[in-house]
């Protein structure tokens, strides 16, 4: 078995109006030290062992998880957890 761990952000080019929210609500609360926040989501899939396993998270993301126009991703996959 496999954890897939994958990583969908905005691209840089996309307004981000949920960062620039929680950015000003971050200085309102005087950590002004924060200079910019972009928001994202997380999601941790787990595998079984099957053949092209990068080329089908590929699929997976470009597909379902992530809407490629707008947003981009990255993932890891991590070897060998148990179930």
């Amino acid at each position: 078995m496999y954890k897939v761990k994958v990583y969908v952000t905005l691209k840089e080019s996309v307004l981000d109006p949920q960062g620039s929210a929680v950015k000003n609500s971050l200085h309102s609360l005087s950590y002004n030290e924060v200079e910019d926040v972009r928001i994202g989501k997380y999601m941790e899939l787990t595998v079984k062992h099957t053949e092209n396993l990068d080329q089908r998270i590929k699929e997976i993301c470009e597909k379902l998880l992530a809407n490629t126009v707008i947003e981009d991703y990255t993932y890891e996959i991590e070897e060998g957890v148990a179930q």
